[in-house]
């Protein structure tokens, strides 16, 4: 599904930063990866390019066999608006809309008919348990709620990969575990791929295998197994091994 071959990304500027050297990564179909590290590891660089947000200086990335970034400027905005969903820490939802017309955002911007659009928000409020939120605007909603309703705008047009920055950054532990054991239910029964940049270790135990980076490389990986209590804890253990500032993490 993803294939990260080599990528280094260097900003330039009076004195050049490199914030990752060479990266290789396989996300296979269905699998729900996380990538941790510590502030400025190079994380959230990573998610951008995959994201084509932003281009690698070097390597390439392929999505489906795929390099989203040789594509013309609108055959790239159809590429993100049908290959990928995004999840950010700050919601990205708009006020002026209900939570309903949010949803339907990326379908409206696809020429969808307005029953069609409809027909598919009311299914998937279902699924997510959002349905009496539906005509409510943004500043009418909990946290963990408008989350949902930006999972479900991500979700709509069924992408093949799911990118999801720090989700659950401005949560709270109740809300936070409400939305990871929505994004696993997701990974499970649409078997959506799906990438999470993350600091909270809580939130990472909710993936099949955490990516950890290190200083702009590659630094380990664990694979969580049957129990999740015991992947939490491997998670721990490595964060505690890779060093850096406690309050890095969560």
């Amino acid at each position: 599904m993803l294939n990260v071959k080599k990528v280094s990304k260097i900003y330039q500027g009076k004195v050049a930063c490199r914030a990752l050297s060479d990266i290789d990564l396989t996300v296979e179909d269905n699998e729900f990866v996380g990538i941790m590290g510590p502030s400025g590891s190079g994380k959230t660089t990573l998610l951008n390019m995959i994201a084509t947000i932003d281009e690698p200086t070097t390597g390439e990335i392929l999505i489906n066999g795929k390099n989203p970034h040789h594509l013309k400027k609108d055959n790239l905005a159809k590429f993100r608006r049908r290959e990928l969903g995004f999840v950010f820490q700050d919601f990205n939802l708009l006020h002026t809309l209900t939570i309903e017309e949010n949803m339907v955002l990326p379908l409206t911007l696809d020429g969808k008919k307005v029953k069609e659009m409809k027909e598919k928000a009311k299914k998937i409020a279902e699924n997510l348990g959002i349905t009496e939120i539906m005509n409510k605007r943004t500043y009418e909603i909990s946290g963990g709620q408008a989350q949902r309703a930006a999972v479900a705008r991500a979700m709509i047009h069924s992408p093949k990969l799911l990118l999801a920055d720090e989700p659950t950054g401005n949560l709270d532990s109740k809300s936070s575990k409400d939305v990871m054991e929505m994004l696993e239910s997701i990974n499970r029964t649409e078997q959506t791929t799906m990438l999470l940049v993350t600091h909270d270790p809580q939130a990472a135990s909710y993936c099949n295998r955490v990516v950890f980076i290190r200083d702009g490389k590659f630094y380990s990986e664990i694979h969580r197994g049957d129990n999740r209590q015991a992947f939490f804890q491997k998670i721990i253990d490595t964060l505690s091994l890779m060093g850096g500032d406690f309050n890095d993490f969560s």
